[in-house]
């Protein structure tokens, strides 16, 4: 290897620490300001060298940082975040960027770079398409609660059953707004419902690439014909984190990273036993804790055991419970596809 570094990424600046290895020199600078055109002008000093190795933290902005890279023919490590700032050990003095691209380097120059998956092109584009339905479901939601606390606190009737999922319940909120709400009132009213609208618009659209991408993935398919509850859209998110050969070697793995896994009581008491780290991506468990409320249908194949934890510590548990067995499950049917996964079905 003629050439190992590390980039440490910022918004404003990517600051790099790289070693030729031929000569024994350490160049460091900044390249500014951050951004595709910038990084690809820099990255031509590289050209003709045998062989380039740069350490990414995989933290905001390391996609078109890696694409970059990997486009002028540099391999890319990606560096998990929090094992990175455990193999600095404690800080001596006041960490900067140099001191974050320098470790990058070394770390990549010692093979010791706790190296992190680098999805797929199609794989990131899914990924960015459900955050974005995520997203889009939490405000969503956030804009109801408005609505509501609005009534509430101007002291409106009751909107009865249906609420604002459907259009007569919608109907019975305008004619309480136009007699029983102040004119600013009235105003978040109809703020509230055209939001709701453009939402729903956007979120009918995004929903239904989704179901087409986890119809036509073949681990997609896979799981949502194998595995109870699990429809397109959170079989698409399975494939999406938790697919690619070799990616978990057990399937405990696989619910620690979704954030499923419980944490351990800790000494200082700042936090109770019993809570999920909710680490990973929100989004997968999302879909996953949606994907175990399904067993408290009476035809779900695991009815029994999600009513005995039910009974014992409620319906939010027991639904966590499903969903932990639904990683698993889906951890083993992945491990069997491998890359095979992301292909067409």
């Amino acid at each position: 290897m003629a050439i190992v570094g590390g980039l440490d990424i910022h918004r404003k600046q990517l600051t790099f620490d790289y070693l030729d290895q031929a000569s024994g020199e350490v160049v460091c600078g900044r390249i500014c300001p951050a951004d595709r055109e910038h990084l690809a002008e820099w990255l031509q000093r590289f050209a003709g060298v045998d062989r380039v190795c740069f350490a990414v933290e995989a933290c905001t902005g390391w996609r078109y940082v890696a694409e970059c890279l990997q486009a002028a023919g540099v391999e890319v490590l990606l560096a998990e975040p929090a094992d990175t700032a455990a193999a600095r050990g404690r800080k001596k003095r006041a960490k900067t960027d140099r001191a974050d691209s320098r470790l990058l380097r070394e770390l990549a120059e010692g093979g010791r770079v706790p190296q992190c998956w680098i999805p797929p092109q199609q794989v990131l584009e899914y990924r960015a398409l459900l955050e974005l339905y995520h997203d889009l479901r939490r405000e969503h939601t956030a804009w109801v609660q408005r609505i509501h606390a609005v009534c509430f606190h101007q002291g409106t009737e009751h909107l009865g059953t249906g609420g604002l999922g459907t259009e007569a319940g919608r109907d019975r909120l305008r004619r309480l707004a136009a007699t029983q709400l102040s004119p600013a009132g009235r105003v978040q009213i109809d703020t509230g419902l055209q939001m709701l609208d453009t939402l729903e618009t956007h979120l009918a659209g995004i929903h239904r690439r989704l179901q087409a991408a986890g119809r036509h993935l073949r681990g997609a398919k896979v799981l949502t014909d194998r595995l109870y509850g699990v429809g397109p859209v959170t079989a698409l998110a399975l494939v999406c984190w938790l697919g690619g050969a070799g990616r978990f070697s057990s399937s405990r793995k696989a619910v620690r990273f979704a954030g499923l896994d419980v944490t351990v009581y800790s000494s200082d008491g700042k936090r109770s036993p019993g809570r999920l780290s909710r680490q990973g991506p929100p989004v997968l468990r999302w879909c996953l804790y949606e994907a175990g409320k399904t067993h408290a249908r009476t035809s779900a194949p695991d009815h029994a055991y999600y009513t005995a934890v039910k009974d014992r510590a409620g319906g939010k548990r027991a639904a966590i419970s499903e969903a932990r067995k639904i990683v698993r499950q889906a951890c083993h049917i992945l491990t069997d596809l491998g890359d095979d996964a992301f292909t067409p079905a």
